[in-house]
């Protein structure tokens, strides 16, 4: 596998072959060194260390990702990542979906799309794409950025992603050129890769066309980590929001994937919506679990646990006062920028709408902020106007969390588990009367 140098963010944003870009990029850097040193000030004025050093850092790598919030669009931008890595040192944190044909044509302009705070790994790209020139210049022009994966989209089942797009998880009718994309992927890259995927789609869907995609895959490439959202989806019929709800979830499929992949690592998605499931997913033996919405609408309760609830660290002592005061330094320091790009108030401020979710003075703080946003133009102007509306007590409460009681939706799955998975070549040995016993593994 072809590797190269690997670049700090803060050092080098050169994307290779793109020697033109020096002056772009030198821009960019100082832009993003000026916020992480007011940053780190900040944070040791306060008593505080940084969000992610060198010393959290296991043999030179970051913590397993036990926890990760999903890639979704128009939501885990650079500004809601920053605010979930301010609640959580250990989650993973995914971009939101970036086409591969994006990246390449946008070459003048990558920052736009990949650049963020080093604040934020450990963080993994997901991109999206079906062709394989694409996705290999992609891979190389964001592999400057030091992203700790890269991902590609394999379930996505929207009409524009996997329809006139023709790919998202139409890719799964083709698991031969997924194994093919992500051996492009990663021998234009330095990162490790992995797959998003549902467990089917369309009448696809039975578990061993799943696990044909899997073995495929991981043989064809260095793929080693597959990301399944427990649901299989309908390309037809159905919009992107009711694939989310509708198919039923199947997690006997994932765990079945364990048993039979033991060498594999696997991610279970769909369905997750509080931070007791996840711990009792790890209980029944998921290797990791990603939430989606559920990290979003509700991140203080959802995030806020993380740290302690999965990676057995103390529990948090940060109130949402203080995320809000570091918060409005990253705001401010982004407002300050020069250039037409640069986003407004309203939207740093969207990812803190659901900061106070089921909490008193949440609807009146909403509806003061939603006046605020057609008038203020610092972070710091807003705050001041709008934080009134919450009482202290919720602003500087640290998250609390009841013991779970029961593993829920996570036992007795042993009984629904499908039977295991043979490969095409094990059959052939079976038909012959020479069949190891050893299941199939990738």
């Amino acid at each position: 596998m072809m590797k190269y140098a690997r670049h700090n963010l803060l050092s080098s944003l050169v994307p290779l072959q793109q020697g033109s870009l020096n002056h772009h990029h030198s821009q960019s850097i100082g832009r993003l060194r000026t916020f992480s040193s007011q940053f780190r000030r900040f944070n040791s004025s306060n008593g505080k260390g940084p969000i992610f050093s060198e010393k959290d850092k296991v043999n030179g790598q970051y913590p397993p990702p036990w926890f990760s919030v999903a890639p979704m669009m128009d939501w885990t931008d650079n500004h809601y990542r920053f605010l979930a890595r301010l609640i959580s040192k250990r989650a993973w944190l995914f971009t939101e979906m970036v086409v591969a044909e994006t990246i390449v044509h946008q070459k003048d302009n990558l920052d736009r799309f990949l650049a963020f705070p080093p604040e934020q790994h450990p963080i993994v790209l997901q991109i999206g794409g079906s062709n394989l020139d694409n996705l290999a210049k992609a891979a190389e022009l964001a592999n400057a950025y030091d992203y700790d994966e890269i991902n590609l989209n394999c379930g996505c089942p929207s009409g524009k992603v996997a329809g006139h797009g023709c790919f998202g998880a139409r890719l799964m009718f083709d698991p031969k050129f997924v194994g093919d994309a992500m051996s492009t992927i990663a021998t234009n890259c330095d990162a490790p890769v992995s797959v998003k995927c549902r467990i089917g789609v369309d009448d696809r869907d039975s578990y061993n066309e799943l696990c044909e995609f899997v073995y495929t895959v991981s043989s064809k490439s260095p793929t080693k980590h597959f990301i399944i959202h427990a649901r299989k989806a309908l390309l037809n019929g159905l919009s992107p929001a009711e694939n989310r709800t509708i198919p039923p979830l199947k997690y006997e499929y994932y765990f079945a994937l364990l048993r039979d992949f033991p060498d594999l690592q696997f991610t279970l998605n769909g369905g997750i919506t509080c931070i007791d499931q996840v711990a009792a997913a790890r209980r029944q033996g998921a290797h990791n679990v990603m939430v989606g919405r559920a990290a979003y609408n509700n991140p203080w309760h959802m995030l806020g646990h993380v740290d302690s609830a999965i990676y057995g660290l103390p529990p948090s002592v940060l109130s949402r006062r203080q995320v809000l005061e570091q918060f409005q330094i990253y705001g401010d320091s982004i407002l300050k920028e020069d250039g037409r790009k640069k986003p407004n108030v309203r939207q740093l401020v969207k990812p803190l709408l659901n900061l106070f979710h089921g909490e008193r003075g949440n609807g009146l703080w909403k509806r003061k902020a939603d006046t605020a946003l057609h008038h203020c133009t610092t972070m710091k102007s807003f705050l001041e106007e709008t934080l009134s509306e919450i009482p202290d007590t919720v602003l500087d409460s640290v998250p609390e969390r009841n013991t779970p009681e029961s593993d829920g939706d996570f036992v007795d799955l042993d009984g629904l588990l499908p039977p295991p998975y043979r490969c095409e070549q094990q059959l052939h040995s079976l038909n012959d009367q020479k069949a190891s016993p050893l299941l199939c593994t990738a």
